[in-house]
């Protein structure tokens, strides 16, 4: 206790300017988490929460039911069934978007004609809103007036029902993601790409190096520290991936497209009655599968020399 007084003394300073944003992140992050996780032991609904209706004032009357809510959770196949997709579709998501953006990277890097307009062009996608970008893609998989089916009916194919077919939604939303991700992905192997000294590769090719040896022995090596956070950053974003499931296909057809996050979603503010606590119950579930990969993944990491 001592010791602790003896350095909050000699660090007040330190303290004082951090205070500030620890009280904020406490506030805007701890207490929603905190009373996330007590909503999600008891039976709280629509109907017992505390509400008021005109002038009339209802008090709260749901109950405490400890671990009723996970227990009915893991034991329904429900939610291993969307469990199974959304790993799916992270793995399927995070593996496209790094190798496009690790491959448009290393072309971007070389010194080629136009390079800046390409460089830029690339990173349209980033620059325009997620929910812009998705409701334009809805409308070019438009089963009947959408443009990819008119080019495919030009060429003699018959158009696909993109929104309308549990696989071909599946490919579509995968699609639109990866689309959203990759400047971001290029962006950050660009970085990793141009901090790998060019004498390398130059010593390299004096050595008899091929492409596909400098590739695998000095580039993969030389971005390995940054590729291993942004695969992390996008598979915790993609995991969570709420607005393009939502708003190109609302989780069908069929509920195939339904993920963690949009089920947990459609528990408390679409189905009726708004189930509070069930839903509360997968955010947290969402929150320790997201911790374990991340505990799992750091592990991995050390083992392989990296400090992160």
């Amino acid at each position: 206790m001592k010791r602790i007084i003896a350095l909050s003394a000699r660090h007040w300073y330190a303290w004082t300017m951090v205070a500030p944003v620890a009280i904020v992140i406490g506030l805007i992050i701890g207490y929603p988490l905190g009373r996330g996780v007590y909503l999600s032991l008891t039976d709280a609904d629509e109907a017992n929460v505390e509400r008021t209706i005109g002038v009339n004032h209802i008090p709260a009357t749901y109950e405490f039911t400890g671990l009723e809510n996970y227990k009915a959770i893991l034991s329904d196949s429900v939610f291993w069934d969307r469990l199974g997709w959304t790993a799916l579709w992270t793995v399927g998501c995070v593996s496209l978007t790094f190798l496009l953006g690790l491959a448009l990277a290393n072309m971007l890097n070389r010194k080629v004609k136009g390079r800046a307009f390409y460089r830029v062009g690339m990173i349209v996608p980033w620059g325009i809103p997620a929910f812009v970008s998705v409701f334009a893609w809805k409308m070019l998989f438009n089963e009947k007036n959408g443009l990819l089916n008119k080019v495919l009916d030009g060429g003699g194919i018959e158009g696909v029902p993109w929104l309308g077919d549990p696989v071909w939604a599946k490919v579509a939303v995968v699609a639109v993601n990866v689309w959203l991700g990759v400047p971001f992905m290029i962006v950050a192997m660009l970085g990793a790409l141009q901090s790998i000294p060019g004498e390398l590769y130059e010593a390299a090719e004096m050595d008899g190096a091929g492409p596909w040896q400098r590739f695998r022995n000095i580039t993969l090596p030389g971005v390995r520290t940054v590729s291993s956070t942004v695969v992390l950053l996008s598979t915790i974003w993609t995991f969570n991936m709420f607005p393009v499931i939502f708003l190109l296909t609302k989780g069908g057809p069929e509920d195939s497209t339904e993920i963690l996050v949009t089920y947990a979603f459609r528990l408390s503010f679409v189905n009726s009655p708004r189930d509070f606590a069930t839903s509360a119950a997968w955010g947290v579930l969402i929150l320790l599968l997201l911790s374990l990969f991340t505990v799992v993944y750091r592990r991995a990491l050390r083992r392989q020399g990296e400090v992160w």
